[in-house]
C-alpha cells in the first residue's frame, strides 16, 4: 500500500465508518472476519470470542515500518473494527430472540411501550433523569424489558442514567472544570448541567446516520477538545471498543479524574489496553455508581482513574 493511501485509510477511520461502510471498502477483511466468527459462534465457546477480539487487538508484531508491515497492521486493526461491531450486532440479535422476536419488527405492546416511555423519556427518544423509586417501583410491571435495548441501541442509547447517579457525578466533579468526549446527544451533558455543573460536551459527529447532535455538543475530536480546554476531569459515557482516541485523556496533563460509563464485559467498550498500559492513574471500579444505571439487566459499569500523587 502506497503511503499516501495509507494515510487517507487513516484519515477515513477516524470518521468511524459504520461497518456497512467498512465492509464495502475492505471486502476481504470482512470475509475473514466472517468466517472467523461463525466458526466460533458454532462452536459455541463464548471465551473463545472473547480471546477473538483481544488478539486482534494486539498490537502486531513487525521488525520495521516497512509499507508489508503497515499494510498488515492497518489491515488487522479494521478486522477488529469489523469484529467488535459485528459482535455488538449479534449481542442486540441475540436479545431480540430471547425477547421472542425472531421476524417481523420488534415493539413494545401498548402496556409496555407506556410504562418504559413514562419511566424512561421526557417525550419521544429523548432521555430524562430516571426516579430509581419510580424505576424499581414500575420495571417489575414490563414483560418485555428484554426488547428496551434492541430497541433504543441503534439510535445510540446505550443506558439510562438515573436522578441519584448524576448527583454523585455532580458531586464528584464539583466545581472542577469538566469536558465529555465522545458524548453523542449530550443526554449526559444536559443532566449534569441541570446540577449546575460547568462542562463541554463534544464529540467528532462521526455517528449521523444515528444520532440527532444539537448545536452545543461542539463538532470536536478528543484529542482537539483535550487540547482546547485543558480539563480537570474529563467523562466518556460507552466509548467505542478499541476506540483510538482514549489514550490521549491519560497524556493530558490538566486531567485529575477520567470517568468512564461502560460495561461489566470489557469487549463491550472502551480500549483496555491503554486502560492497563498507562501508568499516569490508577483504575477503581465504582460499583455504587454502577448500581445507579439502568436498566440493571444491561450490567452497566462506571471505572474511575484517578490521577497518582507525585512522590
Amino acid at each position: 500500500m502506497k503511503q499516501a493511501d495509507y494515510a487517507k485509510t487513516l484519515e477515513w477511520l477516524k470518521t468511524n465508518p459504520s461497518l456497512d461502510e467498512l465492509c464495502a471498502r475492505c471486502p476481504a477483511e470482512w470475509a475473514a472476519v466472517q468466517q472467523e466468527i461463525s466458526a466460533i459462534v458454532e462452536r459455541g465457546v463464548a471465551e473463545e470470542l472473547k480471546a477473538y477480539l483481544e488478539r486482534l487487538s494486539a498490537p502486531v508484531a513487525s521488525s520495521g515500518k516497512t509499507p508489508k508491515n503497515r499494510e498488515a497492521a492497518l489491515s488487522q486493526f479494521i478486522r477488529s473494527r469489523m469484529a467488535h461491531e459485528s459482535v455488538k450486532k449479534l449481542c442486540l440479535a441475540t436479545l431480540a430472540a430471547d425477547a421472542g422476536v425472531t421476524k417481523g419488527k420488534l415493539r413494545f405492546n401498548l402496556f409496555n411501550g407506556f410504562i418504559a416511555q413514562k419511566l424512561l423519556f421526557s417525550r419521544g427518544l429523548e432521555r430524562k433523569p430516571v426516579s430509581l423509586f419510580w424505576f424499581r417501583l414500575f420495571w417489575p410491571l414490563i414483560w418485555q424489558k428484554k426488547r428496551l435495548m434492541p430497541l433504543v441501541q441503534p439510535k445510540g442509547i446505550y443506558c439510562f442514567y438515573t436522578r441519584e447517579l448524576v448527583e454523585a457525578l455532580a458531586g464528584m466533579i464539583a466545581s472542577r472544570s469538566c469536558l465529555e468526549i465522545g458524548a453523542g446527544d449530550g443526554t449526559l451533558t444536559r443532566f449534569l448541567k441541570g446540577s449546575e455543573v460547568k462542562l463541554t460536551a463534544t464529540d467528532n459527529h462521526g455517528w449521523k446516520n444515528a444520532v440527532a447532535y444539537p448545536d452545543w455538543v461542539i463538532k470536536l475530536d478528543a484529542r482537539e477538545a483535550l487540547a482546547s480546554y485543558a480539563p480537570e476531569v474529563v467523562i466518556c459515557s460507552w466509548p467505542p471498543a478499541q476506540n483510538d482516541f482514549e489514550r490521549h485523556v491519560f497524556t493530558t496533563p490538566s486531567v485529575q479524574l477520567y470517568i468512564v460509563i461502560g460495561s461489566r464485559h470489557q469487549f463491550a467498550f472502551g480500549n483496555w489496553k491503554d486502560y492497563k498500559q498507562q501508568s499516569a492513574f490508577e483504575l477503581e471500579e465504582g460499583k455504587k455508581l454502577g448500581a445507579l444505571l439502568l436498566p440493571p439487566e444491561l450490567e452497566s459499569a462506571v471505572y474511575l482513574f484517578r490521577r497518582k500523587a507525585k512522590i
